[in-house]
C-alpha cells in the first residue's frame, strides 16, 4: 500500500484551467481581519519608573560613597580607642 501524494492530482483539481491557472471567482475570498483592539488602552504612568530610577540612584551613591569612605581610611574616625 503506498501514501497518496499530499498535493491533489491537478487533472483532478476543480477550477484549473489548462496550463495550471485559476479562473476569475475561482479563489476563496481573504480572511476576516482579527487583530484590532477592541478599545483603546490606557497610557501608563511615569511614576513608577521614575520613582524606581531614584532609588536605584540612591543606592548606587551609598554604596560608592561606603566604598570611597573605606578606601580613604575614614571609617576609621569613627571607631573607639
Amino acid at each position: 500500500m503506498t501514501a497518496t501524494p499530499p498535493d491533489p492530482d491537478p487533472a483532478r483539481t476543480p477550477g484549473l484551467e489548462p496550463g495550471g491557472g485559476v479562473a476569475p471567482g475561482e479563489t476563496p475570498p481573504d480572511s476576516g481581519q482579527t487583530s484590532g483592539l477592541s478599545h483603546p488602552q490606557p497610557m501608563p504612568t511615569r511614576r513608577g519608573p521614575i520613582v524606581t530610577l531614584v532609588v536605584v540612584l540612591i543606592v548606587t551613591a551609598l554604596a560608592v560613597a561606603f566604598i570611597v569612605s573605606q578606601v580613604m581610611g575614614w571609617t576609621n574616625l569613627f571607631e573607639g580607642s
